[in-house]
């Protein structure tokens, strides 16, 4: 089984190749491009474009206490390119993506920035654990119909984390 943070080293460098040769203003690196023709191939039209996400922490103690608390997650905590990090539950065989609390100089908390959407089972009872661990609701329960529904709340550091349920839960 390859462990989480060998996971995200090939997903980084897979990603780092196919943003190297797209910068317009260097000259192309033919090993680079090979590579990176290599893993734009090995990816498949119909997949899941998204494979890694990091939600930026100013506190990483209090971060993972919020999330723990809201989802009863377990962390790895690791250093990964001199940043803190706290790697999310990952499980090669079931579907989704996985991430990391990340914490350093590069990562600002914000409620103005991508949205991440966690599965939950009960919205309403998974935002009354984040008020009730100093989270703030910013987008109440709704319905999407067939889609579901969906919910968003400020977490423990300022980041908008977004809720999603099934319809057919």
């Amino acid at each position: 089984m390859i462990s989480k943070k060998v996971t995200w080293i090939l997903t980084s460098i897979g990603l780092a190749l196919i943003l190297h040769s797209s910068c317009k203003n260097e000259k192309k690196d033919p090993i680079a491009e090979k590579a990176t023709q290599k893993t734009k191939m090995s990816i498949k039209k119909n997949s899941n474009p998204v494979v890694y996400f990091e939600i930026p922490v100013t506190d990483m103690d209090r971060a993972i206490k919020f999330y723990t608390a809201v989802f009863n997650f377990d962390f790895e905590k690791d250093i990964i390119d001199h940043n803190e990090m706290a790697l999310f539950p990952f499980t090669v065989t079931d579907s989704g993506i996985s991430g990391a609390l990340a914490k350093g100089e590069i990562y600002k908390p914000t409620i103005n920035g991508t949205l991440i959407y966690f599965k939950t089972g009960n919205i309403d009872a998974t935002l009354k654990l984040a008020v009730k661990n100093g989270g703030e609701i910013l987008y109440p329960e709704t319905s999407n119909g067939v889609f579901g529904s969906v919910a968003e709340f400020k977490d423990s550091e300022g980041n908008r984390i977004a809720l999603h349920r099934t319809a057919d839960q």
